[in-house]
């Protein structure tokens, strides 16, 4: 692919933290470790096997089963990951399960896999997603939760809304060691950085028809806009958390049964804006086919914000902090519009994926513009009635 800079791979992750013999170690040392990677690009009658002899190697109570013990299936698999549940028949005749999630190729450009790994641990420990089993060569396993992923229009229920916004809050408040800047900004100019190898502003394709389409975008006029933006949202003074940064409904899970809500996938997870977070999640209502018509009304938003404020006591919640978070939240959703858009240009490049990043370039970079002028006179308005601009 040309590139030159370090690609992390779990095992290197695993092993650096593993030297530090300490307790801020990303990985603890007694998690099992194995330099054996799976293809996604495999079949699946193929790459069954080789996940069977995976979690062999990784767990030594597994490793002298016979292959008729496992069954593999597949549990997702989107624009990035792919996830897979094992079931193992045990030697006392219990069967227990694990989820193993394979990383999507090249995801290392835009995902910081040692972030992640380090927050697991602690997000785990404050009741967070899967329990850390095991790191491979290209991927982890993890507990698995039996619990079905919600769909967009599940999001905009009341009730889920409320729920996620009180896990949401509880999200925010877990401390993450490390440096605690927000990444958002940092994140978004490397996309811009001509000395970097996968620069967005200075791709090139092999394919002469992306190559005619990506170049009709402007960056002189993206990195204004970006600039902007970075401007207008460093007067909010929104608050820095360790944010979700991916709140996508295929990143939630609901067990109807005993009614608990889970977040999973930390791999975009970062110390960032308060805003951003809760912005990017709205994005998400539009779900798959990107239909930003469904984006949450003043009214569905507050009801969030009641709950996300004060659990407790949602209706107690002052106009005034509504109105401060709605403004917040609509001017960062706009960042993750930007975001997004640049993250597929490196995707469009990247990824072996079939999937048309550089039309999802167009169709988020497109609702920002549609959506700024309202965004921007929104957060100008709110400032200036705080005697800030």
């Amino acid at each position: 692919m040309g590139a030159t800079q370090k690609i992390w791979t779990a095992m290197d992750v695993a092993a650096s933290q593993a030297k530090q013999n300490n307790s801020n170690s990303t990985v603890d040392e007694s998690i099992p470790h194995s330099p054996l990677s799976v293809d996604s690009a495999l079949s699946f009658s193929v790459m069954a096997p080789r996940v069977i002899e995976l979690c062999k190697d990784l767990f030594g109570k597994w490793a002298k089963l016979n292959d008729s013990c496992f069954s593999v299936e597949t549990v997702s698999g989107g624009i990035t990951n792919l996830l897979l549940k094992v079931s193992v028949k045990e030697e006392n005749g219990d069967t227990v399960a694990v989820t193993v999630r394979l990383y999507g190729p090249n995801t290392e450009y835009v995902i910081n896999r040692e972030r992640e790994l380090q927050a697991i641990k602690y997000l785990s420990a404050a009741g967070f997603g899967a329990k850390l089993l095991g790191v491979f060569g290209n991927g982890m396993v993890q507990s698995f939760i039996n619990a079905r992923t919600l769909t967009p229009s599940d999001m905009r229920k009341p009730k889920l809304a409320a729920e996620i916004a009180k896990q949401l809050r509880r999200f925010h408040q877990v401390e993450i060691p490390g440096s605690k800047e927000p990444q958002l900004w940092v994140d978004i100019f490397k996309f811009f950085e001509k000395g970097s190898s996968v620069a967005a502003s200075t791709l090139q394709f092999e394919d002469i028809d992306k190559q005619r389409i990506y170049e009709k975008i402007s960056f002189k006029e993206l990195h204004k806009e970006v600039t902007q933006l970075t401007e207008l949202t460093g007067l909010l003074n929104a608050p820095v958390v360790f944010a979700h940064n991916d709140l996508l409904s295929g990143n939630l899970m609901l067990n109807d049964e005993h009614d608990k809500l889970y977040f999973i996938d930390f791999e975009y997870g970062s110390y960032n804006y308060r805003g951003f977070d809760i912005g990017n999640h709205f994005n998400e209502y539009a779900g798959y086919d990107c239909d930003y018509s469904l984006y949450p009304s003043k009214d569905e938003q507050h009801h969030f914000f009641r709950h996300y404020l004060q659990p407790e006591k949602p209706y107690e919640v002052s106009e005034k902090d509504l109105e401060a978070l709605y403004v917040e939240t609509n001017t960062f959703m706009l960042a993750s519009h930007l975001y997004w858009a640049l993250w597929a240009l490196i995707q469009a490049r990247m990824s072996p994926i079939d999937f048309d990043y550089l039309g999802y370039f167009f169709l988020r970079y497109n609702e920002y513009k549609k959506q700024k002028e309202m965004c921007f006179t929104l957060a100008q308005s709110h400032l200036s009635g705080y005697g800030t601009a």
